[in-house]
């Protein structure tokens, strides 16, 4: 774009500044154009129609006629279906964020039971935020923001009660409850690791964390669970090249029954005592 000419040697002083203000306006709208042309767009707002998705997970789950059983619920959701409502009535009551409200756009909230089932399939299969888009007509940023507030909200209501090491109240339980099912006495539970795939690992770090019986990069995580799925021993962060012995020896399972303050879980077995109680590992 040309602004003219700027030799105004010949022209009087006022032509000349009338020139220059000129030239400057000319140069001003320009920039102007230019800015206004290369500006970034406004985020653009899809419609998922929400309402839609809640009368298709109601449906499909939580009428009085579902269209698929409880047991195939377990298998989704990984938890009955009384405990999950149960949990969505807790959460509703003490958690604002899942209490009934209305977006900048005047429009309802998504509903409770949408968001816990937003976080739960999420935490239940591992998928991305956006995996269940196109069924519950959820963003991936809302998806993960609910899957925020959701673990938020869990830790908050239920530590003290099941994020805990178990006392001597709950060994007696443990050992009640599997020798019953399973006849095994003195066992406090089950013990293993799996690995988490580490998708942006940096390069640096692709050796310690790769095994060979792994296509990349995992992040190796120890779990101990009793029989009724009480995870209370969790360990999380082992490099994937390490084996579950390597794991075992870094985590803080034993730490308690190193510094004497262990709840006591001896046990007698054919006449013989034992003082502590043992796990079943490898993927038992």
């Amino acid at each position: 774009m040309a602004f003219g000419n700027l030799d105004n040697s010949s022209d009087s002083p006022d032509e000349s500044n009338d020139s220059f203000m000129e030239f400057f306006l000319n140069a001003l709208h320009f920039l102007e154009d230019t800015a206004s042309s290369s500006a970034p767009q406004t985020r653009r707002y899809t419609d998922r129609r929400r309402e839609i998705g809640l009368a298709t997970l109601l449906n499909d789950w939580f009428v009085q006629e579902p269209k698929y059983e409880d047991d195939y619920f377990r298998k989704k959701f990984r938890m009955d279906k009384t405990m999950f409502l149960d949990i969505v009535r807790d959460i509703e009551a003490n958690s604002p964020y899942f209490q009934e409200s209305y977006d900048a756009r005047k429009r309802k909230s998504f509903t409770v039971i949408q968001k816990c089932t937003s976080a739960v399939r999420q935490l239940a299969t591992g998928n991305e935020p956006d995996e269940y888009d196109e069924y519950l007509c959820m963003a991936a940023r809302t998806a993960r923001e609910t899957l925020d507030y959701f673990c938020d909200a869990i830790i908050r209501l239920y530590s003290r009660e099941y994020l805990h090491r178990p006392t001597s109240h709950d060994v007696a339980r443990i050992f009640e409850a599997h020798e019953l099912r399973h006849h095994t006495p003195g066992m406090l539970g089950s013990i293993d690791c799996t690995h988490v795939e580490w998708l942006a690992c940096p390069r640096g770090l692709r050796g310690q964390y790769t095994k060979g019986d792994h296509n990349g990069p995992t992040i190796m995580l120890e779990i101990t669970a009793s029989q009724d799925l009480w995870i209370w021993h969790a360990f999380f962060g082992v490099p994937g090249s390490n084996n579950d012995i390597n794991v075992l020896n870094q985590s803080d399972l034993y730490v308690i029954a190193r510094n004497g303050t262990a709840p006591d879980s001896s046990f007698r077995v054919n006449g013989r005592d034992y003082k502590r109680g043992y796990y079943l590992s490898d993927g038992i």
